[in-house]
Parts: structure tokens; C-alpha cells; sequence
């Protein structure tokens, strides 16, 4: 028996509409429907227990702008959110947190501000945070940290940063190879058995790059816990209820 494996159907909110940009980049949009509500209820309603929401405004300009629909989604489907997007304080947080998500996910500020939110992380818990780690290498095949907008890049290597929030206790890390993001060109399988290595006691969510039921599996097979579901629901290309059906009878 392997251990759980979760799946996160996301949904990316900019404008009120359900998007997926290409690589982070806005000016590549590709719009998938006007009702948030409605996906979730019908990604509820195929058997998924957690959904992933962003706030594409708010992660552009902060200000995290959904916390109306994140109270709708819980009442109305019951599912598990984990969400994020222009966090830049604890009052964030803590504001996502009472509008009923069970978990807010910090990107750009856990790089630059990692003292800040390694403190929250203690007085939240490992349950309340996912960080998200956006991740590229560099020319000398180095995992480095890109923030603004990704045109910047921080100091410092990815494992560097898992390890420094494992020590605080982090169990939930996100992590993304950027130039997959929106692309389905399949995960980057090396860089989630890296990670692994690097940092076994965090439950590692990869995301990036997922096309179908094998990628799903493979991310699995790299010791990932869990896995972003984008674009590949969003075009029919991965049945969500089979999905979680092979997942669930590999757990048995």
C-alpha cells in the first residue's frame, strides 16, 4: 500500500473568469468559462476533495480579492481550499483563513520574506501554509528562486529554501518549474525526485506541466503527495473521476 496522493483541480480567477496563462505570463491567456462557483461544484460533484484557487489580480497587484467565492465554494461543495494569491501579510492570512479556506498558499513573499513567514508557519501551524516555490535553473543547472513576476530571481537555491521552512516545521511545499506552467509538456519528474531527496519529511505538491492519467502517475512514483490539475480538466484530457479512482485503489 503507498501512502495518500491527493488531487487539486485548480482554478485560476482573473477578472472573475476561469484562466490559465502560459508560463505566469498575463499577456497569454487562454479563458475557460465566467463562473468560478460552477467549476467548483462540478469538480465537487466528480468526486474531488481539495481544490487549488489563485487569484491572478490579486498575485499581480495584491490584495487577495476572492475571499467571497472561497466562503461560497466551502458552503456550497464542501471541499478543502487551499488558495493564495497577493498574500502580503499575516492579516491576509488570517483573512483567508476565517472566509472558511483550509489552507493559504504563499508564493513570492515566502522568498523574499522568509523570516516573516517562517513566524507564521510557527504560530499557524503546518496545516494553515502551503509555500509555493516557482522554481528555474539556471545556465549552470542550478534550481534558482525567480520572484517579481518571475523577472527577478532571488538569493539562494530552491533546496536551500525547502530546507530552511522544513525546519520550521513546514509540511505542505508547492512547487512549480516555471518554464512547464501552462505548457502540458508533462512534469518535470527530475526536479520532484530532487526535491525529495532534498527534504523527505515535506509532502510535496508538483505542479507544472500535467497532460493525463500517466503524468498523475508518475509524479506519484517520484514520491510527490500530491499534484496540480490544470489545463489537462480544463480540455478533457485527464477524466478527474478516473483519476482519483486509480489513485484511491492504489492506496488500498
Amino acid at each position: 500500500m503507498t501512502r495518500p496522493y491527493t488531487l487539486y483541480p485548480a482554478i485560476d480567477v482573473r477578472n472573475g473568469r476561469v484562466v490559465r496563462l502560459a508560463q505566469g505570463d498575463y499577456a497569454q491567456e487562454t479563458r475557460y468559462g465566467d463562473d468560478p462557483l460552477a467549476l467548483a461544484r462540478d469538480y465537487a460533484a466528480q468526486g474531488a476533495r481539495w481544490l487549488h484557487l489563485v487569484d491572478l489580480d490579486a498575485a499581480r497587484a495584491g490584495g487577495y480579492t476572492l475571499l467571497g467565492l472561497v466562503a461560497d465554494i466551502v458552503r456550497d461543495t464542501g471541499l478543502q481550499v487551499q488558495t493564495g494569491g497577493g498574500v502580503r501579510a499575516r492579516d491576509d492570512v488570517q483573512r483567508i483563513l476565517d472566509a472558511g479556506a483550509s489552507r493559504v498558499v504563499i508564493g513570492s513573499l515566502a522568498v523574499r520574506e522568509a523570516d516573516s513567514v517562517c513566524g507564521w508557519l510557527d504560530a499557524l501551524g503546518s496545516e494553515r501554509l502551503t509555500i509555493a516555490l516557482d522554481t528555474r535553473q539556471d545556465r549552470e543547472g542550478t534550481w534558482r528562486l525567480p520572484v517579481h513576476g518571475w523577472t527577478e530571481t532571488a538569493a539562494g537555491t530552491l533546496q536551500d529554501m525547502a530546507r530552511r521552512y522544513a525546519a520550521h516545521g513546514l509540511r505542505h511545499l508547492l512547487c512549480t518549474d516555471i518554464t512547464r506552467d501552462g505548457m502540458m509538456t508533462g512534469p518535470n519528474l527530475d526536479l520532484y525526485r530532487l526535491l525529495v531527496d532534498a527534504v523527505p519529511a515535506l509532502e510535496l505538491q508538483a505542479s507544472g506541466g500535467v497532460r493525463d492519467l500517466d503524468d498523475v502517475l508518475a509524479a506519484r512514483a517520484t514520491g510527490c503527495a500530491g499534484v496540480v490539475l490544470g489545463r489537462s480538466l480544463l480540455e478533457g484530457r485527464l477524466e478527474l473521476p478516473q483519476a482519483l479512482a486509480r489513485v484511491a485503489a492504489d492506496v488500498r
